[in-house]
């Protein structure tokens, strides 16, 4: 399962690179597996932005497709700009296209993502942080850090080879302050990506402790990204209601609910009032109690 989603996402990335227009790309990426499309739409996302982030390039590769058939995968996209933000170097960051001010913080997520798996030992094993991480430039200072664990977070998933309590030992050898974002990544793979059985993810569930509700907010974000473009498959189901209480549909419409309306100023940025919304919801709703 794993080196099929390693491979729909360079086919994704593929698929751009080789395609004139955005539009072009997406009728090849409609024909990919519903359970692996989005993977190839996140590949396809970090390949428009290294076109438009190529010197004499003209750029309006990501914002073509997100005004096609990406806007389905509007949350995959931004992911798969962040693995472009990965592999340019920072001067380049200025072509980066990721206009809305609530879901670029996802591009962070794919950066941290990117630098887990690559960069293992470092990002990993050694914990690192950027203490002078300069993008959003308009960024609360160290805000960017966590979102960039919830990337790290969705990479222990798969460096862990889905194994519950391979990524929960690896969580907890994290200071507790980081503990948190790192659960909602990795509950988002668990739920997007798949790739254990429910009882698996009940031990998941069972190990998360007073992290449930983080679990649950990863998982949620998951749902509206499958629910959204219409590929909820049967191992969504189950991850839903084992982690949230709920069926893909019902935690989509969560997170989707407690989006702010606007952005909102200040030391909190409104992403992180989402996220923290989606978790009391399912507090509130009884079933994410340790």
């Amino acid at each position: 399962m794993l080196e099929t989603v390693g491979e729909m996402f360079l086919t994704g990335y593929a698929y751009a690179a080789e395609s004139r227009t955005p539009a072009e790309a997406e009728e090849r990426l409609e024909q990919i597996p519903r359970r692996f499309r989005g993977f190839a739409y996140e590949g396809a996302g970090m390949g428009f932005a290294v076109l438009d982030a190529t010197p004499l390039a003209s750029g309006g590769k990501v914002a073509g497709f997100l005004a096609g058939r990406g806007d389905a995968q509007i949350y995959l996209v931004y992911v798969g700009v962040g693995w472009a933000m990965a592999r340019l170097p920072r001067f380049l960051w200025s072509k980066i296209h990721a206009p809305d001010p609530l879901l670029r913080w996802l591009a962070l997520d794919g950066y941290g993502f990117h630098q887990a798996y690559f960069r293992t030992d470092q990002y990993v094993h050694g914990q690192y942080q950027d203490p002078r991480f300069p993008w959003p430039a308009d960024a609360p200072p160290g805000y960017a850090n966590r979102v960039i664990d919830q990337g790290i977070g969705r990479a222990m998933w798969f460096v862990g080879g889905t194994d519950v309590d391979v990524v929960t030992d690896m969580i907890h050898k994290f200071p507790e302050s980081r503990r948190g974002d790192l659960y909602a990544g990795a509950g988002l793979a668990a739920t997007y990506a798949c790739g254990a059985e429910e009882q698996e993810l009940r031990r998941f569930r069972e190990r998360a402790g007073q992290y449930r509700p983080q679990l649950a907010q990863g998982c949620a974000f998951a749902a509206e990204a499958r629910v959204r473009p219409g590929l909820v498959v049967p191992a969504t189901e189950i991850a839903t209601e084992v982690f949230c209480g709920v069926t893909p549909e019902q935690a989509a419409r969560i997170s989707n609910e407690s989006r702010p309306d606007q952005p909102i100023q200040g030391d909190v940025p409104a992403y992180e009032v989402w996220r923290r919304r989606i978790a009391d919801q399912f507090v509130s709703l009884g079933g994410v109690s340790p």
